[in-house]
């Protein structure tokens, strides 16, 4: 088994950052042993995008949207996230 060096205190983020830039962190954090986690609470990061779609389907869109009460543009993220993850299980059976 493996030892692994120790973590050394750091008094700020950059001096952490400075650190593990140039030291690897298999020597100092079994990996093996990490656990999944869920972050609720983090924003995630969002980038602009422009998007051409056909007139008709934006109407239908903004109409669907209407119907739920909801931005348009929030709809659409809600039905890109659905098709993402349907696609992703799909491929992992």
């Amino acid at each position: 088994m493996k030892v692994m060096k120790k973590i050394p205190k750091f008094r700020s983020e950059a001096e952490e950052r400075k650190f593990w830039a140039k030291h690897d962190s298999t020597e100092y954090v079994d990996w093996k042993k990490g656990k999944r986690m869920v972050l609720p609470n983090l924003k995630p990061s969002v980038k602009t995008i422009s998007l051409r779609l056909p007139e008709a389907m934006l109407e239908e869109l903004k109409l669907l949207a209407n119907k739920r009460d909801v931005p348009y543009q929030s709809l659409m993220k809600i039905f890109l996230s659905e098709k993402i993850r349907e696609d992703l299980k799909t491929k992992r059976d």
